[in-house]
C-alpha cells in the first residue's frame, strides 16, 4: 500500500530488471560475433534466422540493452557490420514515401482500427513492404540484421509474414528478430497470448 492507502505501484516498478533475461542479453553479442553465426548457418539448416524471445513485460529492459548494442558491437567486433532495423520507424517512413501517412492517421481518427487495417491491407502487403525494408535499411549490406519493434507494428503486420518474406532476399545472412513473447520452435506467441501460424525456420538465439 502507498502513503495514501492506495495499492497503486511505486514509479520505479515500471521498469524493473528481469534477471534471468538480463543473462540471457549478456550473452547476446558474443553469440551473434560467433563464426558460425555470421556464416548464416543455423542447427543443421542453411538459413540463419533466429529469435531472441522475451517477456513481454521486460520491453523496457530489451530496448534498454539494444540502445547499447550496437556501440558495443563496433567496439568489439569492428570488422563486423550490424543493421539494426526498428520495424516501427520503417513503417512510419514507408507510409510517409507513399503518401499515407497522413490519410492512415485521419482513417484511424475518424473511422476506427478496423477500417485502417483494411485499407492498409494491400499496400503492407509483405509483396511491398520487405523489398522496401531491404532498399531502406539494408542498402549497405550488413553482415547481419537486427530486427526489433514487431510488438509495436502488430497487428498491421505480423512477425512470421515478414521473415517468410524476408527468406529468399537474404539468403545466408543471418537475421535475429527480438520478439515480445514466446517461441518453442514451431509456434510464436506475441505478447505471450496472440498465437501466430506455426513458424519452423529459425531458432532460439539464447535458450
Amino acid at each position: 500500500m502507498s502513503p495514501n492507502g492506495s495499492s497503486a505501484p511505486p514509479a520505479n516498478a515500471l521498469f524493473q530488471e528481469d534477471s534471468r533475461l538480463k543473462d540471457r542479453l549478456n550473452q547476446v553479442a558474443e553469440k551473434i560475433s560467433r563464426p558460425d553465426f555470421l556464416a548464416g548457418q543455423g542447427l543443421g539448416n542453411e538459413i540463419g534466422f533466429w529469435i531472441f524471445d522475451y517477456p513481454p513485460e521486460h520491453e523496457l529492459q530489451v530496448r534498454e540493452y539494444l540502445s547499447f548494442l550496437p556501440a558495443l558491437m563496433a567496439r568489439q567486433h569492428p570488422d563486423i557490420t550490424v543493421a539494426q532495423v526498428n520495424l516501427l520507424a520503417v513503417l512510419h517512413d514507408y507510409l510517409e514515401a507513399r503518401g499515407f501517412l497522413d490519410k492512415a492517421i485521419h482513417m484511424q481518427q475518424t473511422k476506427g482500427d478496423d477500417a485502417l487495417l483494411k485499407a492498409l491491407r494491400g499496400p503492407l502487403h509483405m509483396d511491398k513492404f520487405a523489398p522496401y525494408l531491404i532498399r531502406h535499411s539494408l542498402s549497405h549490406d550488413p553482415d547481419m540484421v537486427l530486427l526489433t519493434g514487431v510488438g509495436s507494428v502488430w497487428p498491421m503486420m505480423r512477425a512470421h509474414n515478414l521473415l517468410n518474406a524476408l527468406h529468399g532476399p537474404l539468403g545466408h545472412k543471418p537475421l535475429v528478430l527480438f520478439y515480445p513473447g514466446s517461441y518453442d520452435g514451431q509456434t510464436m506467441t506475441l505478447f505471450d497470448q496472440i498465437a501466430s501460424n506455426n513458424y519452423y525456420r529459425a531458432f532460439a538465439l539464447v535458450p
